[in-house]
Protein backbone atom coordinates (compact mmCIF):
# COMPACT_ATOMS: atom_id res chain seq x y z
CA UNK A 1 0.00 0.00 0.00
CA UNK A 2 2.95 2.07 0.78
CA UNK A 3 4.53 1.51 -2.21
CA UNK A 4 1.51 2.13 -4.21
CA UNK A 5 1.29 5.31 -2.53
CA UNK A 6 4.56 6.78 -3.24
CA UNK A 7 4.22 5.35 -7.29
CA UNK A 8 1.29 7.74 -7.55
CA UNK A 9 3.22 10.59 -5.89
CA UNK A 10 6.04 10.22 -8.15
CA UNK A 11 4.06 9.87 -11.30
CA UNK A 12 2.01 13.16 -10.20
CA UNK A 13 5.02 14.94 -9.83
CA UNK A 14 6.15 14.14 -13.36
CA UNK A 15 2.74 14.51 -14.95
CA UNK A 16 2.24 18.03 -13.75
CA UNK A 17 6.25 18.65 -14.53
CA UNK A 18 5.43 17.55 -17.97
CA UNK A 19 2.18 19.60 -18.06
CA UNK A 20 3.83 22.34 -17.06
CA UNK A 21 6.91 22.47 -19.41
CA UNK A 22 4.59 22.12 -22.31
CA UNK A 23 1.99 24.68 -21.60
CA UNK A 24 4.83 27.19 -20.76
CA UNK A 25 6.45 26.28 -24.27
CA UNK A 26 3.11 26.10 -26.27
CA UNK A 27 2.21 29.42 -24.45
CA UNK A 28 6.19 31.14 -25.54
CA UNK A 29 5.74 29.57 -28.99
CA UNK A 30 1.72 31.37 -29.31
CA UNK A 31 2.38 34.14 -27.90
CA UNK A 32 5.81 34.71 -30.58
CA UNK A 33 3.45 33.81 -33.51
CA UNK A 34 0.78 36.22 -32.33
CA UNK A 35 2.85 39.35 -31.59
CA UNK A 36 5.61 38.38 -34.63
CA UNK A 37 3.55 37.16 -37.36
CA UNK A 38 2.31 39.99 -38.48
CA UNK A 39 6.09 41.90 -38.92
CA UNK A 40 6.98 38.55 -41.58
CA UNK A 41 6.35 40.18 -44.92
CA UNK A 42 8.71 39.22 -47.85
CA UNK A 43 10.82 42.65 -47.54
CA UNK A 44 11.25 41.89 -43.90
CA UNK A 45 12.99 38.67 -44.35
CA UNK A 46 14.95 40.24 -48.09
CA UNK A 47 15.52 43.75 -47.20
CA UNK A 48 18.27 45.04 -44.99
CA UNK A 49 18.03 46.82 -41.52
CA UNK A 50 17.88 50.61 -41.34
CA UNK A 51 17.56 53.26 -38.49
CA UNK A 52 19.37 50.74 -35.90
CA UNK A 53 16.86 48.27 -36.87
CA UNK A 54 13.59 49.79 -36.17
CA UNK A 55 13.22 50.10 -39.60
CA UNK A 56 14.40 47.99 -42.40
CA UNK A 57 14.54 43.55 -42.86
CA UNK A 58 16.50 41.39 -41.53
CA UNK A 59 18.46 39.88 -44.62
CA UNK A 60 22.16 40.63 -43.48
CA UNK A 61 21.13 38.86 -39.87
CA UNK A 62 20.15 35.95 -41.18
CA UNK A 63 22.95 35.31 -43.46
CA UNK A 64 25.22 36.11 -40.46
CA UNK A 65 23.90 33.70 -38.04
CA UNK A 66 23.74 31.07 -40.62
CA UNK A 67 27.45 32.33 -41.79
CA UNK A 68 28.50 31.44 -38.29
CA UNK A 69 26.87 28.60 -37.33
CA UNK A 70 27.51 27.02 -40.65
CA UNK A 71 31.35 27.99 -40.20
CA UNK A 72 31.03 26.64 -36.43
CA UNK A 73 29.85 23.02 -38.07
CA UNK A 74 32.89 22.76 -40.38
CA UNK A 75 35.07 23.35 -37.06
CA UNK A 76 33.71 21.40 -34.79
CA UNK A 77 32.32 18.37 -36.76
CA UNK A 78 35.84 16.78 -37.61
CA UNK A 79 37.34 17.48 -34.21
CA UNK A 80 34.19 15.99 -32.46
CA UNK A 81 34.57 12.97 -34.52
CA UNK A 82 38.58 12.40 -34.30
CA UNK A 83 38.09 12.89 -30.37
CA UNK A 84 35.01 10.32 -29.95
CA UNK A 85 36.71 7.85 -31.88
CA UNK A 86 40.16 8.32 -30.20
CA UNK A 87 37.90 7.76 -26.97
CA UNK A 88 36.11 4.74 -27.92
CA UNK A 89 39.26 2.86 -29.70
CA UNK A 90 42.36 3.69 -28.43
CA UNK A 91 41.57 4.58 -24.69
CA UNK A 92 41.87 1.51 -23.08
CA UNK A 93 42.67 2.58 -18.97
CA UNK A 94 39.62 3.34 -17.28
CA UNK A 95 41.14 6.44 -15.56
CA UNK A 96 41.75 8.22 -18.70
CA UNK A 97 38.46 7.63 -19.66
CA UNK A 98 37.25 9.11 -16.44
CA UNK A 99 39.79 12.23 -17.28
CA UNK A 100 38.28 12.46 -20.50
CA UNK A 101 35.00 12.28 -19.61
CA UNK A 102 35.79 14.69 -17.06
CA UNK A 103 37.03 17.14 -19.16
CA UNK A 104 33.97 16.81 -22.26
CA UNK A 105 31.36 16.91 -19.48
CA UNK A 106 32.97 20.17 -17.45
CA UNK A 107 33.49 22.01 -20.53
CA UNK A 108 29.87 21.49 -21.57
CA UNK A 109 28.59 22.73 -18.13
CA UNK A 110 30.77 26.09 -18.28
CA UNK A 111 28.18 29.20 -19.09
CA UNK A 112 28.69 31.00 -22.34
CA UNK A 113 29.44 33.94 -21.50
CA UNK A 114 32.36 32.52 -20.24
CA UNK A 115 33.16 31.25 -23.66
CA UNK A 116 32.41 35.39 -25.16
CA UNK A 117 35.34 36.32 -22.10
CA UNK A 118 37.57 33.74 -23.66
CA UNK A 119 37.40 35.01 -27.20
CA UNK A 120 37.59 38.52 -26.02
CA UNK A 121 40.95 38.34 -23.95
CA UNK A 122 42.85 35.69 -25.97
CA UNK A 123 41.82 36.25 -30.04
CA UNK A 124 40.89 40.28 -29.22
CA UNK A 125 43.07 41.24 -26.72
CA UNK A 126 46.15 39.11 -27.36
CA UNK A 127 46.05 38.11 -31.10
CA UNK A 128 44.82 41.35 -32.30
CA UNK A 129 42.32 39.49 -34.65
CA UNK A 130 39.62 42.69 -33.86
CA UNK A 131 36.02 41.90 -34.33
CA UNK A 132 36.02 39.00 -36.73
CA UNK A 133 32.81 36.89 -37.84
CA UNK A 134 35.27 33.65 -38.26
CA UNK A 135 36.76 34.27 -34.07
CA UNK A 136 33.34 34.05 -33.64
CA UNK A 137 32.82 30.63 -35.41
CA UNK A 138 35.58 29.56 -33.53
CA UNK A 139 34.35 29.93 -30.15
CA UNK A 140 30.77 28.74 -30.90
CA UNK A 141 32.48 25.60 -32.64
CA UNK A 142 34.50 25.32 -28.77
CA UNK A 143 31.27 25.50 -27.55
CA UNK A 144 29.36 23.27 -29.00
CA UNK A 145 31.71 20.50 -29.13
CA UNK A 146 31.46 18.42 -26.28
CA UNK A 147 27.60 18.38 -27.51
CA UNK A 148 28.68 16.47 -30.95
CA UNK A 149 31.33 14.21 -28.97
CA UNK A 150 29.06 12.72 -26.49
CA UNK A 151 26.60 11.99 -29.16
CA UNK A 152 29.41 10.67 -31.59
CA UNK A 153 30.74 8.38 -28.95
CA UNK A 154 26.99 7.21 -27.68
CA UNK A 155 26.97 6.49 -31.69
CA UNK A 156 30.24 4.35 -32.24
CA UNK A 157 29.75 2.03 -28.23
CA UNK A 158 26.05 0.98 -29.71
CA UNK A 159 27.96 -0.31 -32.73
CA UNK A 160 28.30 -4.01 -32.20
CA UNK A 161 31.46 -5.57 -30.90
CA UNK A 162 31.14 -8.40 -34.04
CA UNK A 163 31.17 -5.89 -36.56
CA UNK A 164 35.19 -4.71 -35.48
CA UNK A 165 35.92 -8.91 -34.50
CA UNK A 166 34.73 -9.37 -38.70
CA UNK A 167 36.62 -7.12 -39.59
CA UNK A 168 39.40 -7.72 -38.00
CA UNK A 169 38.74 -10.64 -38.63
CA UNK A 170 39.02 -10.18 -42.50
CA UNK A 171 42.84 -9.03 -41.95
CA UNK A 172 41.83 -5.30 -41.87
CA UNK A 173 44.13 -2.75 -39.44
CA UNK A 174 42.76 -0.42 -37.11
CA UNK A 175 42.45 2.43 -39.15
CA UNK A 176 40.78 0.22 -42.29
CA UNK A 177 38.29 -0.80 -39.29
CA UNK A 178 37.90 2.63 -38.02
CA UNK A 179 37.69 4.21 -41.92
CA UNK A 180 35.13 1.22 -43.09
CA UNK A 181 32.96 0.20 -40.15
CA UNK A 182 33.11 2.22 -37.60
CA UNK A 183 32.58 6.23 -39.50
CA UNK A 184 30.00 5.00 -41.58
CA UNK A 185 28.00 3.27 -38.53
CA UNK A 186 28.38 5.95 -36.38
CA UNK A 187 28.05 9.30 -38.65
CA UNK A 188 24.31 9.94 -38.32
CA UNK A 189 24.47 9.61 -34.42
CA UNK A 190 27.65 12.46 -34.86
CA UNK A 191 25.53 14.58 -37.08
CA UNK A 192 22.31 14.34 -35.03
CA UNK A 193 24.56 15.69 -32.18
CA UNK A 194 26.00 18.24 -34.76
CA UNK A 195 22.45 19.60 -35.56
CA UNK A 196 21.40 19.83 -31.61
CA UNK A 197 24.84 21.84 -31.19
CA UNK A 198 23.83 24.26 -34.01
CA UNK A 199 20.15 24.44 -32.75
CA UNK A 200 22.33 25.83 -29.43
CA UNK A 201 24.60 27.93 -31.22
CA UNK A 202 22.25 29.99 -33.82
CA UNK A 203 20.70 31.22 -30.51
CA UNK A 204 23.52 32.47 -28.76
CA UNK A 205 24.46 36.27 -28.16
CA UNK A 206 26.77 36.33 -24.92
CA UNK A 207 30.18 34.27 -26.90
CA UNK A 208 30.11 36.50 -30.38
CA UNK A 209 28.82 39.88 -28.78
CA UNK A 210 32.36 41.50 -28.37
CA UNK A 211 34.18 39.57 -30.38
CA UNK A 212 32.50 38.60 -33.60
CA UNK A 213 29.32 40.91 -34.30
CA UNK A 214 27.99 44.43 -34.90
CA UNK A 215 24.97 45.52 -33.84
CA UNK A 216 24.05 47.99 -37.33
CA UNK A 217 25.99 49.19 -40.18
CA UNK A 218 27.56 46.07 -41.85
CA UNK A 219 26.46 44.16 -44.24
CA UNK A 220 28.12 40.71 -45.37
CA UNK A 221 31.84 40.33 -44.75
CA UNK A 222 34.09 40.34 -47.48
CA UNK A 223 37.37 38.93 -45.00
CA UNK A 224 37.66 36.62 -42.30
CA UNK A 225 38.46 39.91 -40.00
CA UNK A 226 35.25 41.59 -40.47
CA UNK A 227 32.18 41.77 -37.53
CA UNK A 228 28.68 40.44 -38.81
CA UNK A 229 25.43 40.77 -37.54
CA UNK A 230 23.56 38.69 -35.59
CA UNK A 231 19.60 37.62 -35.41
CA UNK A 232 20.24 37.58 -31.40
CA UNK A 233 22.39 40.95 -31.20
CA UNK A 234 19.81 42.42 -33.38
CA UNK A 235 17.05 41.47 -31.33
CA UNK A 236 18.98 42.56 -28.39
CA UNK A 237 19.47 46.02 -29.94
CA UNK A 238 15.65 46.34 -31.07
CA UNK A 239 14.89 45.35 -27.52
CA UNK A 240 16.78 48.60 -26.19
CA UNK A 241 14.06 50.42 -28.37
CA UNK A 242 11.18 49.19 -26.57
CA UNK A 243 9.58 52.55 -26.41
CA UNK A 244 9.31 52.55 -30.61
CA UNK A 245 6.69 50.60 -31.64
CA UNK A 246 7.80 49.61 -34.91
CA UNK A 247 11.43 48.51 -33.40
CA UNK A 248 9.38 46.61 -30.71
CA UNK A 249 7.43 44.19 -33.55
CA UNK A 250 10.26 44.13 -35.54
CA UNK A 251 11.87 42.76 -32.35
CA UNK A 252 8.45 40.39 -32.16
CA UNK A 253 9.38 39.23 -35.94
CA UNK A 254 12.83 38.57 -35.82
CA UNK A 255 12.19 36.47 -32.21
CA UNK A 256 9.97 34.50 -34.72
CA UNK A 257 12.37 33.97 -37.50
CA UNK A 258 15.12 32.96 -34.62
CA UNK A 259 13.14 30.39 -33.50
CA UNK A 260 11.83 29.22 -36.47
CA UNK A 261 15.69 28.37 -37.55
CA UNK A 262 16.04 27.02 -33.94
CA UNK A 263 13.19 24.67 -34.46
CA UNK A 264 14.38 23.65 -37.78
CA UNK A 265 17.15 22.39 -37.03
CA UNK A 266 16.33 20.51 -33.76
CA UNK A 267 13.64 19.02 -35.75
CA UNK A 268 15.84 17.88 -38.29
CA UNK A 269 18.17 16.45 -35.29
CA UNK A 270 14.95 14.53 -34.19
CA UNK A 271 14.29 13.21 -37.54
CA UNK A 272 17.92 11.89 -37.98
CA UNK A 273 17.93 10.35 -34.68
CA UNK A 274 14.28 8.54 -35.42
CA UNK A 275 16.47 7.24 -38.79
CA UNK A 276 19.27 6.15 -37.56
CA UNK A 277 17.52 4.31 -35.05
CA UNK A 278 15.54 2.42 -37.35
CA UNK A 279 18.59 1.40 -39.30
CA UNK A 280 20.36 0.54 -36.71
CA UNK A 281 17.72 -1.87 -34.81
Amino acid sequence: MKRNVKNIAFKSVIWTAALVSIVTLLFLISTLIWKGFGAITFDFIFSESKNFGSEGGIIYQIIGSLLLTLCAALISFPLALGVAIYKSEYIKKRSLQTITDTIVFSLNGIPSIIFGIFGLIFFVNVLHTGISWFVGSIILAIMILPTIILSSYQSIISIPISYRENAMALGMTQWQVIRTVIIPRSIDGAFTGLLLGLARAIGETAPIMFIATAFSGVTFPRSLVEPVSTLPTHILALAQQATNPQALENAWGSSLVLVTLVFMFSISALVRRIQYSKINY
